[in-house]
């Protein structure tokens, strides 16, 4: 008999060793029983809120509500810009949607054209998953009605009502306010670049941005605070339900109120007709603007939908710009306009203001011939300012030199920028020796020609029409160096006044004598925009001053008049004035751009209709221009004409003269 291969030595020691494999396996599975247990306890638990949240959200999503946009108004509280309900359609991507069916579906719905297909079906495909793309806007309730009965059968496919920028005067504030455009990519990239993460409202489909004026520079502010509309789903993310109880309100944008006034501006926009120019009004105690009118203007409106390629191209092409700000950007020589700033610089520099000049017509100097536009006389620098004499400012600009012209002229505002709020302002040109040697790289010598055509407002100088109502209004004002004021308050805060300045650098005497010149222009029977500037207000009178802008070399003998020439080689007109006379509140300054020959022909006629606006919705001097006239003062021989004859005489008859009638 063989011998067993493995041999124990002792009967228990199998035994034992099932034993300590038992209870390791044992201790093992009590270890993760355990565990298990624990993890169990914190998951019903610890977590359970949590988990209960994370379940929901599979129930409930939350969609993005823009809130409104804030609205914008004038200084009476006229609302600028608002919002309207708007229906719009939209449909996002879901993972097994057949794109070009949808579209087709939804063409037997809406109105949509082979063009506008093949633009959705590329916008939903390119759409992230979920991210609604608007197919429509501005629907009518019947189309908006229609979409939403059959909403169950279309799969992404959503009607809802949001609201759209409306703008109530259409272009007559456009530049100044702006408009609100569709967002883009370049916008997202901008946000990016900057270090900024881009808003969630950015990439709703029915978000507007601002693209110029107030809507741009204030647009955060505007834009409010988001909110959340909640919506019960089923396991495919397709909306079953509303939740309204879960919403979470939108928080308006904030309401941004200007010191521009509504009826001062319609006026100036339908005075200006089919002009191209701009009109700013000033108010000469505090800066605030009334007015900043740039003609020919565009319809706002247009630009909240979208313009077409040959909509765009027709407005950018017109040679009278309407899409350029011309109050702000657009820069011309102030002509004649400027002679105060040069009578005020050479009172400054101690210029005998009596010193009489002969104006024959012309004046040789310099290898040519400088003429006027007319024939004064003996002329002192009063009656050089009324009559608005070229060849007396030659011969004073030629005394005093450029330097001095230029203080004067960046004393009163020109040659600078305003902080009023919105962007969009150019510096212009106020020209000095030191100016020429910077800009100019081969000529940087200042010439006497230089100065001569410089004090006719003409050659290196050149202003907007904001700076020239800044000139006037601080001119008028004779104290303070006024910085106009557009943004009257932001969100209820009020934006310091525009009187909050130092003093004018300038004695009060001197600013007096010119703006006597100023007053003689409109109101002495001989200046040269006497016709022009009666208000018919009672005695509230305006002082002005007229200017003429050369835009080309005339030849020697030729015509200035503007009959015949093309309107682009007119010249400018200009006209800045102030009233009433004795206590200035309003100050403004007209710009026809190739108005033609003569302040006064244009420009002026423009001024007074707009300045009557301005003083006649001011209560204190629509009071004094109501105010019954005193009765005058008459003598006795005055007061016996048409009196009553004696009583009868009675006595013998008159003797009869032979041949007079009986």
């Amino acid at each position: 008999m063989s011998e067993p291969t493995i041999f124990f030595s002792e009967v228990n020691e199998k035994q034992g060793a099932f034993t300590r494999r038992a209870f390791l396996m044992g201790g093992l599975t009590g270890v993760g029983l355990l565990a298990l247990t624990g993890r169990l306890v914190h998951l019903q638990i610890v977590e359970a809120q949590r988990y209960q949240k994370l379940a929901q959200s599979n129930q409930f999503n939350f969609r993005l509500v823009p809130p409104p946009r804030g609205l914008i108004l004038d200084r009476n509280g006229v609302t600028l810009a608002s919002n309207r309900p708007n229906f719009r359609l939209l449909v996002s991507r879901e993972a097994d949607m057949d794109v070009e069916k949808t579209v087709d579906d939804l063409a037997t719905l809406v109105t949509i054209d082979a063009k506008r297909r093949a633009r959705l079906i590329r916008d939903i495909k390119r759409a992230p998953k979920k991210a609604p793309v608007q197919v429509m806007e501005d629907m009518s309730w019947e189309e908006f009605s229609r979409i939403n009965v059959r909403a169950p059968e279309l799969a992404g496919v959503t009607a809802d009502m949001g609201e759209v920028r409306v703008y109530p005067y259409g272009g007559a504030f456009a530049h100044v306010i702006g408009y609100v455009a569709r967002v883009n990519d370049k916008d997202i990239e901008t946000a990016k670049k900057a270090g900024i993460s881009p808003d969630p409202l950015l990439y709703n489909p029915g978000f507007r941005i601002g693209r110029q004026g107030v809507e741009k520079a204030f647009d955060v502010d505007l834009r409010g605070k988001s909110g959340a509309q909640k919506q019960e789903v089923d396991a495919r993310g397709r909306v079953v339900r509303q939740d309204p109880g879960g919403d979470i309100p939108a928080t308006p944008g904030k309401e941004i109120r200007l010191t521009l006034d509504a009826d001062i501006q319609n006026r100036a926009l339908e005075v200006m007709g089919e002009e191209s120019g701009a009109i700013v009004v000033m108010d000469c105690r505090n800066g605030d603007l009334l007015c900043m009118a740039s003609t020919p203007s565009f319809d706002a409106n247009r630009f909240v939908k979208g313009l077409s390629g040959p909509e765009y191209r027709a407005l950018a092409q017109y040679e009278r710009k309407p899409l350029l700000d011309k109050v702000m950007s657009g820069t011309y020589p102030p002509g004649s306009t400027f002679k105060p700033m040069v009578a005020l610089a050479a009172l400054s520099a101690g210029v005998d203001p009596t010193i009489r000049t002969n104006c024959t017509g012309s004046w040789y100097f310099g290898g040519r011939t400088w003429r006027c536009w007319g024939r004064h006389g003996t002329q002192d620098m009063h009656d050089a300012i009324k009559n608005s004499c070229d060849i007396y400012f030659y011969q004073t600009a030629l005394k005093i030199g450029p330097d001095a012209i230029a203080a004067a002229a960046h004393a009163f505002g020109l040659g600078q920028t305003f902080d009023i709020g919105i962007p969009g302002q150019k510096k212009g040109i106020v020209g000095s020796r030191e100016w020429k040697r910077k800009n100019f790289k081969k000529d940087k010598t200042w010439h006497p020609g230089d100065s001569v055509n410089y004090g006719i407002g003409q050659g290196y100088i050149n202003v907007n029409p904001l700076q020239s109502a800044v000139m006037t209004a601080r001119l008028a004002n004779g104290v303070k160096a006024l910085n106009p004021r557009l943004i009257k308050s932001v969100g209820g805060v009020d934006r310091p006044p525009g009187n909050a300045v130092p003093n004018l650098p300038y004695a009060k005497e001197l600013m007096d004598y010119v703006r006597g010149g100023m007053i003689a222009v409109a109101n002495d029977t001989s200046g040269t925009a006497f016709r022009q500037s009666q208000l018919g207000l009672g005695d509230v009178l305006m002082a002005g001053k007229t200017g003429t802008a050369q835009v080309r070399v005339f030849r020697d003998g030729e015509s200035r008049k503007s009959a015949g020439v093309r309107w682009a080689l007119k010249d400018h007109n200009w006209y800045i004035a102030f009233a009433p006379i004795d206590a200035p509140r309003y100050a403004i300054s007209v710009l026809i751009e190739h108005g033609g020959l003569g302040g006064a022909t244009a420009a002026a006629p423009r001024a007074r209709e707009v300045m009557r606006v301005a003083l006649l919705k001011d209560p204190e001097l629509r009071a004094r221009i109501e105010k019954p006239l005193p009765m005058p003062e008459l003598d006795e021989a005055s007061l016996a004409v048409g009196a009553a004859p004696p009583a009868p005489a009675v006595g013998a008859p008159p003797p009869i003269t032979p041949g007079a009638p009986q």
